[in-house]
């Protein structure tokens, strides 16, 4: 069974603002809202942003979470409406079916691994120079290289990308609503050493190819800095215009 929880944070908040610069943060609260600890089941998680007086965390659980503590510090815990809505996820999984065509949302890191970075950094160079050197990752900063990623990943994740014309030339029917760096240093750590990460989040028309696939993506998630709130896909009816 897996669950889909939609919780509102209040970026007034103190710990709210402090969650929004650094996510490990708001990772450690998110795995917080789960009985079996240590977790060892996969999250999901993704902060939606665009309004700016009221947050929403959106969260992939396999077990019933609970969201209490997060409201408490973070949201709106008097609050006369629910500050939490929790759903199962069968259902969005059994309408994932061969040819459907879906509105999708993926706030990605965009890397792929290489042993032959174009421009290597001395950490890379320290990595490439072991005796097994395996791949560095390597992000992809310009926005042609991103579609070209994500088109790749919803391939490999059993869907294809729904194209439209522009002046006469087919291209993804995707957009790129949100293009940044993410630097944060790791929670208890003071040496100096900052986690820097590429973000972008798309947003648009995809058509299921494979099922079985596609929703073990949608359950396992697309790409890399999963306990960052990046690969969570999520899926709406086309004419909901977005994920």
């Amino acid at each position: 069974m897996a669950f889909l929880s939609r919780v509102y944070l209040n970026p007034l908040r103190r710990q709210a603002q402090r969650m929004l610069r650094n996510p490990q943060l708001l990772h450690a609260a998110v795995l917080g809202g789960l009985s079996r600890q240590p977790v060892t089941e996969r999250v999901l998680w993704r902060l939606e942003t665009q309004n700016q007086h009221r947050l929403e965390l959106l969260v992939l659980t396999r077990s019933t979470p609970s969201w209490e503590h997060l409201i408490e510090q973070a949201g709106w815990p008097s609050a006369d409406e629910p500050q939490a809505l929790v759903k199962p996820y069968q259902p969005l999984l059994d309408q994932v079916q061969r040819g459907r065509v879906f509105a999708f949302r993926l706030k990605a890191n965009p890397v792929s691994s290489t042993k032959k970075p174009l421009a290597p950094s001395a950490a890379h160079l320290r990595r490439l120079a072991g005796t097994r050197p395996r791949g560095v990752r390597v992000a992809h900063r310009k926005l042609p290289d991103q579609i070209a990623w994500l088109t790749t990943r919803l391939r490999r994740a059993g869907c294809e990308v729904v194209t439209e014309s522009v002046d006469d030339v087919e291209v993804p029917a995707v957009r790129v609503t949100d293009r940044h760096r993410l630097s944060f240093s790791k929670v208890g750590e003071d040496n100096g050493v900052r986690v820097v990460l590429e973000s972008a989040t798309f947003d648009g028309l995809l058509r299921i190819a494979d099922p079985e696939l596609a929703r073990e993506a949608l359950l396992s998630g697309i790409g890399a800095g999963k306990a960052y709130g990046f690969g969570l896909l999520t899926l709406a009816p086309p004419w909901a215009g977005r994920g």
